[in-house]
């Protein structure tokens, strides 16, 4: 299993977890830990990837990092997430992971629901992150060559509180990356301004909110009806036929054009 660590408490919450569990003899796996240097904050990013590097030597682990050049052009967010998901996709087909593990919690749920709420994404975006996903590994040619697992095996029950909070308890530090205080990026002010006024109608907003996605997760739009089973499994290359898309109802026409695109494409985002 490949593990992205950032530094960050999220991510070292996770490997430390895991890592308590494999001496346990609990996991009868192999981790790989793999950090992404966005070099975005200077001798910051480089003291990140140090950090997680003499973290994976203490715990005994293989240790992969790459930096990267991200495109500082348009949605830097989005760029540097594509890079970083880029890395690491390619770390787990140059290691034959089986899986990939990222310490998203349920604040990153519901953080995520409201960015997209915001945007006026469909029944999709407002499903966010689902806790296992399969994510393709493609050939130079573009075709499919096989898929592995995106797990995120905090996403339905731990905060961030939580996880500050076991790092503490294991007396082990975390990274802190001054970018999640500027409010420039939507996240930082969806975290920073608008959770905390939510949390004046609702003390478990973020909660509540995780709990809507995947409600919205196991709604019909998200899992289409057995008319629509079939055709997503498009061939190469991948068509839809239209007289196929005319007498379905909008919904479920919408939803297919969706999983149709997200396979293709890899993600929604942008649309």
């Amino acid at each position: 299993m490949v593990v992205a660590v950032s530094g960050g408490a999220d991510s070292v919450s996770l490997l430390l977890a895991l890592n308590d569990l494999r001496l346990r003899k609990k996991l009868d796996l192999t981790f790989v830990v793999a950090h992404f240097d966005h070099c975005l904050r200077g001798e910051e990013s480089d003291a990140d990837a140090e950090f997680v590097k003499n973290l994976a030597a203490d715990l005994g682990l293989d240790f992969v990092v790459e930096k990267g050049s991200v495109d500082r052009n348009g949605n830097l967010e989005q760029n540097a997430r594509s890079a970083r998901y880029d890395f690491l996709s390619r770390t787990v087909e140059e290691t034959g992971a089986r899986a990939l593990l990222t310490g998203h919690t349920l604040n990153d749920q519901a953080e995520t629901f409201l960015i997209n709420l915001i945007r006026g994404s469909g029944p999709d975006g407002l499903s966010a992150m689902s806790p296992i996903r399969e994510m393709p590994l493609k050939n130079t040619d573009g075709s499919l060559a096989k898929t592995y697992d995106l797990v995120r095996p905090l996403l339905s029950w731990a905060t961030r509180q939580d996880t500050e909070e076991f790092c503490a308890v294991q007396n082990v530090p975390f990274r802190e990356d001054a970018m999640n205080y500027d409010p420039n990026y939507t996240r930082v002010r969806v975290r920073r301004e608008l959770i905390p006024l939510l949390t004046t109608f609702n003390p478990k907003i973020v909660a509540g909110l995780a709990r809507t996605a995947e409600t919205l997760r196991n709604d019909k739009h998200c899992n289409p009806p057995e008319r629509l089973k079939g055709q997503n499994a498009v061939s190469q290359p991948p068509l839809l036929a239209i007289d196929q898309l005319k007498i379905l109802d909008k919904a479920d026409r919408y939803d297919l054009i969706r999983k149709w695109l997200r396979q293709i494409r890899g993600d929604l985002r942008g649309l």
